[in-house]
């Protein structure tokens, strides 16, 4: 007897409201029948999630509504003067100071609603000026049952500074500049094949400081147009104290780093990247918080719980931080709204979301390899109130701003991650292939090149759940900090230091790292994914590795920056490798093949060739260190002639040119590798060949 098709009340994706209509969860099955045993436990989140946008609508007036929390609570401007509202119900007494009151304790005190909200007006000057100056310092004060001060920083704070001559401990900006940035440029479309540029404001300068918004938008936007990425992944945006956590302690989730510049300046880099036609994502931190209780939100109102889970859950303790409650209304209304306020009024065009897989599971991910089957997804240690949030993000996000982009950064592979929300999926449109750069360092650190195995690589490459899409990357930010190497560096290590230059030899160790990073990043960007990545400076080979100014570097900037001098140097072998990046991204401009199936005819491991057809095109890659091949036979679903589209071993990407590049190719119609036809070629050892019809 079969087992009955579970169904479940679905919210249409173009709904505002909490209607439900009924859908049945068997679509799940139809991509991924080992889900069967387990859909009582997607019903179960699904209903938790149907059960807040219920109650959102019910008593919050729709999804609209609830995610503006910002624009009731922290600082607004009415007509009244400057109201400004904090929630921090475990308070006995709050009094808000500044600058504005010559900090006075006594002047401005707030008075507490039944929903624990403190709330004072600061009404306009006589002459009509804001009571409040705009870039003013401001505080809040609290006070326990016991009479205890404590001095906060508003939790929406939209700018928060730090003066290390003083104090490490932020303090809290109202910022109300008289005249708002206008935006000129519109978002672009949601882009179909996404190119993404990762990268970090504070090092994308080669001088050994903290770089701007404005260097940024001037120095790096128009290099990344010109390399042909469409999408910039924004790090280290939210307010974080300590520079050398890459971002991922945040203290103000409203605030804008100020170490880089203001909001506004932030403002024009989004607006000048729209300009160009490229999208701009958030790198959000909603996966945990800094543990910081004087300039963070910790023990805000003098409880552990009022952001965060009490006791251990509420803990992480390899990271040292906080662990939100997901489960509370108001921490939800905290991290919707915070969404909400980075899209409207940032402009930002979507959010990579961090630490997925320590928010899908009480385990966070740690000591458990995932690869126990589908057991390991559901039960006991899934962070049900978490995936229900994520549900919650992008629906709001997906149904309020269509043409956003969401990526989750995922190690475990949860299944339905990327399936939409109103089909009982998680709804994130990508997520990150973090399988594929493990598999590359391990290749560079521990196996010898005629040990690589041509049929683990085109496995893990193209390893990802059926329609869920997926970012590959060969390396991210992870790969470049200190403590790993990057693959430039792994390839080609001291010698990058002597021989990077076209006035030196061409050593076996430099024409083998040229070669391999190139085909590594090709057969990446070419098999592993719906969408690519790279981290600032990597497609180049950008030398050494990241460490940010911190007590064990003597607060050294040495190597808290990106020498992109490096690549513009015509006498350095860099340039080869950048332009080669931009080759590639120029090839995939135009033949799409993000957006199309793919299909491996071939993985010899003897002669260590890969052979797969995508985008239309046929791409080759001998991998052998020392073996070339003459009328090497590749099977080919497509019949006609055949030219060369792009060629790892051109000279103008430091290779030696040994195809002929005006070459044709014919194809022969017999079977073979399981293909209609084949074509036969010249492959040369350690190059790639990417093959199209002719017109």
């Amino acid at each position: 007897m079969s087992k009955p098709v579970a169904t479940t009340s679905v919210i249409p994706p173009n709904s505002s409201k909490g209607t439900a209509a009924t859908a049945s969860a068997k679509d799940l099955l139809q991509d991924d029948p080992y889900l069967q045993p387990y859909l009582s436990a997607i019903e179960a989140r699904y209903a938790q999630f149907a059960k807040w946008i219920a109650a959102i609508d019910a008593h919050e007036g729709g999804i609209d509504k609830f995610t503006r929390g910002y624009e009731k609570l922290g600082f607004n401007v009415t007509s009244k003067g400057v109201v400004y509202r904090e929630w921090a119900p475990g308070a006995a007494r709050a009094c808000l100071i500044g600058e504005f009151n010559s900090w006075n304790l006594e002047s401005h005190p707030m008075k507490k609603d039944e929903f624990g909200v403190w709330e004072v007006v600061v009404p306009n000057k006589s002459n009509g000026e804001l009571g409040i100056t705009h870039n003013t310092k401001v505080k809040l004060v609290l006070f326990k049952p016991s009479g205890e001060r404590m001095d906060r920083i508003p939790a929406m704070i939209r700018r928060a500074v730090q003066d290390l001559s003083v104090s490490p401990i932020y303090e809290g900006v109202f910022w109300h500049p008289a005249k708002k940035y206008q935006f000129k440029n519109s978002p672009p479309k949601k882009p179909a094949e996404p190119r993404i540029y990762e990268s970090h404001v504070g090092i994308s300068s080669p001088e050994p400081r903290v770089a701007t918004y404005s260097e940024f938008r001037q120095n790096t936007l128009p290099r990344i147009a010109k390399l042909g990425y469409n999408v910039i992944q924004l790090m280290a945006v939210m307010e974080h104290p300590y520079y050398a956590s890459f971002g991922y302690q945040v203290t103000s989730f409203y605030a804008p780093s100020s170490r880089c510049g203001t909001p506004e300046e932030l403002m024009e880099l989004i607006d000048a990247a729209h300009g160009l036609g490229i999208t701009v994502l958030l790198d959000v931190v909603h996966s945990h918080s800094s543990k910081n209780i004087a300039d963070g939100i910790n023990e805000f109102d003098g409880t552990d719980h009022l952001y965060f889970h009490a006791g251990g859950r509420g803990r992480h303790e390899l990271w040292d931080s906080r662990l939100f409650n997901y489960g509370h209304h108001e921490v939800l209304r905290f991290l919707l709204s915070n969404l909400r306020y980075w899209v409207l009024e940032y402009q930002f065009d979507g959010f990579r979301f961090d630490g997925v897989t320590s928010m899908l599971y009480t385990h966070h991910g740690l000591g458990s390899a995932f690869g126990g089957g589908y057991d390991d997804y559901f039960g006991g240690q899934v962070d049900t109130e978490a995936i229900v949030y994520m549900m919650l993000a992008n629906h709001v996000m997906h149904r309020l701003h269509p043409q956003i982009l969401t990526i989750a950064e995922d190690v475990s592979g949860m299944p339905t991650l990327c399936k939409p929300v109103h089909e009982c999926g998680i709804g994130f449109d990508y997520r990150l292939a973090m399988a594929v750069p493990d598999m590359w360092i391990k290749y560079l650190k521990e196996k010898k090149d005629e040990e690589w195995e041509m049929g683990h690589i085109t496995h893990t490459l193209t390893n990802r759940r059926y329609k869920e899409p997926a970012i590959a990357y060969c390396e991210s930010h992870d790969q470049a900090l200190v403590g790993d190497k990057t693959i430039a560096f792994w390839l080609m290590d001291k010698e990058m230091y002597t021989n990077m230059s076209d006035l030196t030899e061409l050593t076996p160790v430099i024409d083998r790292g040229l070669a391999l990073h190139k085909m590594i990043r090709l057969i990446t960007f070419g098999l592993g994914g719906e969408g690519y990545l790279t981290f600032m400076g990597n497609e180049f080979g950008h030398p050494e590795w990241l460490d940010f100014p911190r007590e064990g570097n003597s607060s050294s900037f040495a190597y808290a920056r990106r020498q992109y001098n490096l690549a513009d140097d015509h006498l350095l072998r860099y340039r080869y490798l950048s332009a080669f990046d931009a080759a590639m991204a120029a090839l995939e401009t135009v033949s799409h093949w993000l957006v199309s199936s793919q299909y491996v005819s071939l993985k010899h491991e003897g002669d260590k060739i890969i052979a797969f057809e995508r985008g239309g095109m046929l791409w080759v890659f001998n991998f052998h260190p020392s073996n070339s091949y003459t009328d090497y036979r590749i099977g080919v679903e497509w019949a006609g002639t055949f030219t060369v589209a792009l060629d790892s071993d051109w000279k103008e990407f430091g290779g030696h040119e040994r195809v002929d590049r005006k070459g044709r190719y014919m194809t022969t119609p017999l079977e073979w590798n399981g293909r209609k036809n084949y074509l036969q070629i010249y492959i040369p050892a350690r190059a790639a060949l990417v093959l199209r019809l002719e017109k």
